[in-house]
């Protein structure tokens, strides 16, 4: 009886306990209801500063996805809150603030990270990669313990055949169940891809097009497909997937451990490291880029909007060398970053010697071309990279230079393809696709997500080069150095002062965006993070010599 009362008492104090620190407490105490948080902003000037702003509420559709994030029992493993340590900050990002909280009842901090946690995941994969996650994680992490979601997919019970639609493209069968995920009177298509184990994934985009099956590459031969198509419920749950950690704004453009910079770096080839690499390339790699390396693992159906590589070409965007090869110390940068806006994620958190490894297991073992069987051609071999170009120090930024890379975006036609405001819907854009077949938009610009890396720097190194296997060509030839500067910062400019998730235009006053214009003003951190309001101190160290400290502004 005793040990029943003892179980019982226990059990009633702790229901008691949780419902006041989750219910009562966030009412109660002061700093659980602000809506006040450091975040990141790109001025028009392309520098990234911290300044004091608003949380936002939830979307009705990410609350929507927050309720299913709940009643999924995501938050079991998954946390959601940075300790001020080293080891957390270095990982997932900026120490949490109060701020971040305030729409959030109850709280899901937690502590149980059996799984990664989830405080600043927001952007740093995109919607397809969560999606392909959703479905079946081990598609993606082969030792993940997650379990699939697939009951957020809507998966017709028999397979679709492939037809003919009469005009020399491969569709599907036009039947009661396809006619309910695609509107075949359309005159817009979408082009979709099955993986080679004939799973098709079709996206909620697809409801007002026809569907048109693209296989270049003969990435799957048979004569049928089965189906995973997104829902509303899955397309929720990814949309307050992203919005966490976007209150702090573009935060992870100045996060310093994957803002990795290399010049140059070349690793002489070596059998014990291309073994080692082809372990690390099965462990990360294999589901988006599959085991041949020919960009059709089993994820890869859910990546429509852009196709993972595919390194049996050798084909590589991100190089600063005027050979179309890229040197070690660009596919460093390139695996270390992650590719911005795709499902390339960055991979900082992998030991140095893993990324070094993969790398030469690309280059020597899946960068070949092997038609002829008795005779592959190794491209590394055979076209070893140049030197790398030499980019000099960005010049200092001023509304003049602004004002003459407006006139470089006109002469060189970059609104052609990327619109007129940069938004990737010029005239042109529509019909765009890459040396393989695929289609193959035109960024967004004023999103901030740039591939190549978020620093003028960057820009200025992809206009040089251009992007191989795209249309996007090389400037390096057609301007100056000077005019590619100048273009190089108005890119830039068109995300400056822009929410990174909606994109839309930031609350601020003109008196904080001058201030925060100023070239000299030192805001590099949370704690020296520029103050719009006179009656908020600030706060942090103090300037360094010859520093302008962050004060309140107007």
């Amino acid at each position: 009886m005793n040990v029943r009362f003892f179980a019982l008492f226990a059990g009633v104090f702790c229901i008691t306990l949780a419902v006041i620190t989750q219910g009562v407490l966030p009412f109660v105490e002061p700093s659980s209801r602000t809506t006040r948080v450091t975040s990141v902003v790109r001025t028009d000037f392309g520098q990234l500063k911290w300044t004091v702003s608003e949380a936002t509420d939830y979307t009705e559709q990410q609350r929507r996805g927050r309720n299913i994030y709940l009643r999924e029992g995501c938050w079991y493993c998954h946390s959601q809150f940075v300790r001020p340590v080293t080891g957390e900050i270095r990982r997932w990002g900026p120490v949490s603030e109060a701020g971040e909280y305030a729409y959030d009842v109850p709280h899901l901090l937690g502590t149980r990270r059996i799984g990664p946690d989830l405080t600043r995941v927001g952007l740093k994969y995109s919607d397809e990669w969560h999606l392909a996650h959703f479905y079946n994680p081990r598609m993606l992490v082969p030792d993940s313990i997650m379990a699939p979601y697939r009951g957020l997919f809507h998966e017709p019970d028999a397979a679709v055949r492939i037809v003919d639609d009469g005009a020399g493209n491969r569709t599907l069968e036009r039947t009661e169940v396809t006619e309910g995920l695609f509107d075949f009177d359309s005159q817009q298509a979408i082009q979709l891809t099955p993986n080679a184990y004939g799973l098709l994934f079709v996206p909620l985009k697809a409801r007002e097009r026809k569907p048109i099956i693209l296989t270049p590459n003969d990435e799957y031969t048979g004569e049928t497909v089965s189906i995973a198509a997104e829902t509303e419920a899955v397309a929720a749950l990814v949309s307050y997937v992203q919005k966490l950690g976007t209150n702090r704004g573009k935060w992870r453009d100045l996060f310093e451990p994957q803002s990795l910079e290399v010049m140059d770096a070349t690793m002489p080839r070596s059998e014990e490291w291309i073994a080692y690499g082809k372990e690390v390339y099965e462990r990360r790699c294999i589901g988006c880029h599959g085991a041949k390396g020919d960009g059709n693992g089993p994820a890869a159906t859910f990546m429509f909007n852009q196709r993972p590589r595919d390194f049996t070409s050798a084909v590589f965007k991100f190089r600063l060398t005027k050979e179309p090869l890229p040197t070690d110390g660009d596919m460093l940068r390139t695996i270390t970053r992650g590719i911005r806006g795709t499902a390339m994620p960055p991979w900082y958190e992998l030991p140095l010697n893993d990324r070094l490894a993969v790398i030469q297991y690309i280059k020597y073992e899946l960068a070949v071309d092997r038609s002829d069987p008795a005779s592959p051609y190794a491209f590394f071999v055979e076209e070893p990279p140049g030197p790398p170009l030499y980019i000099g120090r960005p010049p200092t930024p001023s509304q003049t230079m602004l004002d003459r890379g407006k006139e470089v975006w006109q002469v060189a036609k970059c609104w052609e393809c990327h619109g007129q405001g940069g938004k990737g819907d010029g005239e042109k854009a529509a019909g765009l696709k890459d040396d393989i077949g695929f289609a193959t938009p035109p960024a967004d610009l004023t999103s901030g997500q740039f591939k190549s890396g978020p620093a003028v720097e960057d820009i200025f190194r992809t206009i040089t080069t251009g992007l191989s296997g795209t249309p996007m060509p090389s400037y390096r030839d057609s301007f100056p150095d000077e005019d590619r500067w100048a273009l190089s910062y108005f890119v830039v400019a068109l995300s400056a002062y822009k929410d990174p998730l909606s994109l839309q235009p930031l609350s601020i006053k003109q008196e904080a965006r001058a201030a925060l214009n100023d070239l000299e003003l030192v805001a590099d951190k949370p704690e020296r993070a520029y103050v719009p309001d006179p009656s908020v101190p600030a706060s942090g160290p103090p300037a360094l010599p010859g520093e302008k400290q962050a004060p309140a502004g107007g």
